[in-house]
């Protein structure tokens, strides 16, 4: 069997869906031939859903996502619950103001970004 044809027959189980009540998207595991009409919404039950393209990730060096960083502009909740943010305003704008912060402080951003600086305070 040539390797295209199987890829083809091994499908994600994981898919995601629009509501077309509310607009969530959500993602549903459909093993085999479950048709997607058992699914509903989490948020309103509603089982009108449309499959739609799930997300991806991309990844960026530190440097690229200093480079991007506009200290200026609001961030939601969720930018916060990222640790790979800790420092990442003060960084960027040190870097703006042409100061240079020194190892001892990329050491404390690397150890509030792993959970060890809470650690030590506690």
């Amino acid at each position: 069997m040539p390797i295209s044809d199987k890829f083809r027959r091994k499908r994600m189980p994981i898919y995601e869906y629009q509501c077309e009540e509310c607009g969530t998207i959500s993602a549903h595991v459909v093993l085999g031939a479950q048709p997607s009409a058992e699914l509903s919404c989490p948020s309103c039950g509603s089982p009108e859903l449309r499959r739609v393209l799930s997300s991806f990730a991309v990844v960026e060096s530190e440097a690229s996502r200093l480079a991007n960083f506009d200290p200026s502009r609001p961030r939601d909740e969720s930018f916060y619950r990222d640790s790979r943010n800790v420092g990442l305003w003060a960084k960027k704008r040190a870097q703006q103001m042409g100061i240079d912060l020194g190892p001892k402080f990329e050491e404390t951003v690397e150890k509030a970004r792993s959970g060890k600086l809470i650690k030590e305070m506690l």
